[in-house]
């Protein structure tokens, strides 16, 4: 029997002959299938399972350090804003309604309504050939403070949103992770609404913006704790308070998502390292706050006008 008739074949190609193993199992490999390794060549199976095992890397803030580098949910977020603009658009009939009306029926359902003096503590509308009927915030429709978040009165104001979380949002994503980036985000958004109910809430309000603000004040905390210069996000985010002014945007949503954002901030970057899921416990007493304000607003509220 000749040497090439004895010669062993490759685990996964039975009609190649080697004489080279795998240096974990022993198993033998053909060229194709040897992976290098520190000391000989391992094969396929034995570098999966070395990778299942490995422990993965984290960031310095606790998410996965691979995780969030897609820009996965900021991609989500967006896309979301994008379809439920594209939805107002359609119950307003035409991109030219949604626009100069600037309240279209999607909007009066989820538009962050606090109580206007002499309206009805229910708003109904007719969206999509159908009547609904929803209460305001301060007789109960507290889902708008969530739902004011991904609705925008015209194109500009949603563009200018977008492109802001584009830049922001993929950067705090990676630093982060999602889970720890989506949370702030959520909070931040919730803490702009929250401002908007306690001090003007006889207005009405929509849009991504607080989130977005929130996004400058989680940022300015995550780049000191990694000793990132803040000079230009500092005049980015001076800006940008000039703008909210000048054009009469709502003040009291923009500053409250960025002090939220800055609260978000502050319980990611001052927690110890070695503690990191105390992150949570801050959210999660961060959005008990934001709930205790909003109860006492509504308390307010129903005392002065008598809300049913």
């Amino acid at each position: 029997m000749s040497d090439e008739q004895s010669a062993p074949t490759c685990y996964r190609h039975r009609n190649r002959q080697t004489y080279l193993r795998c240096v974990r199992c022993d198993k033998p490999i053909c060229a194709d299938c040897r992976i290098d390794a520190p000391v000989g060549f391992q094969c396929p199976d034995c570098v999966a399972a070395g990778r299942r095992t490995m422990r993965q890397a984290r960031s310095s803030f606790g998410g996965g350090a691979r995780s969030g580098a897609a820009g996965t949910v900021t991609k989500v977020l967006i896309g979301l804003n994008v379809a439920v603009f594209v939805l107002a658009v359609i119950s307003a009939g035409s991109l030219a309604a949604a626009t100069s009306s600037g309240l279209t029926p999607l909007h009066l359902l989820g538009a962050e309504i606090g109580f206007l003096p002499g309206y009805q503590p229910l708003v109904s509308v007719d969206l999509f050939g159908t009547e609904i009927t929803a209460p305001v915030v301060a007789a109960g429709g507290y889902f708008r403070m969530l739902t004011a978040m991904f609705l925008h009165f015209g194109v500009i104001h949603l563009l200018f949103n977008m492109v802001v979380l584009w830049l922001l949002g993929r950067i705090l994503e990676r630093d982060l992770g999602p889970a720890r980036y989506l949370t702030a985000y959520l909070l931040s958004g919730l803490a702009g609404s929250v401002a908007v109910y306690l001090f003007s809430y006889d207005t009405f309000t929509a849009g991504a913006s607080g989130a977005v603000y929130g996004m400058f004040g989680l940022m300015i905390l995550v780049n000191r704790k990694l000793k990132r210069d803040n000079q230009g996000l500092y005049v980015l985010l001076g800006l940008n308070l000039v703008l909210t002014l000048i054009m009469g945007f709502s003040f009291a949503g923009h500053v409250g998502g960025l002090i939220g954002g800055a609260i978000c901030g502050a319980i990611l970057t001052f927690t110890p390292r070695e503690r990191r899921y105390l992150h949570w416990v801050g959210f999660a007493l961060f959005l008990v706050a934001l709930a205790a304000i909003t109860f006492f607003q509504t308390g307010v509220l129903d005392n002065q006008y008598d809300i049913v």
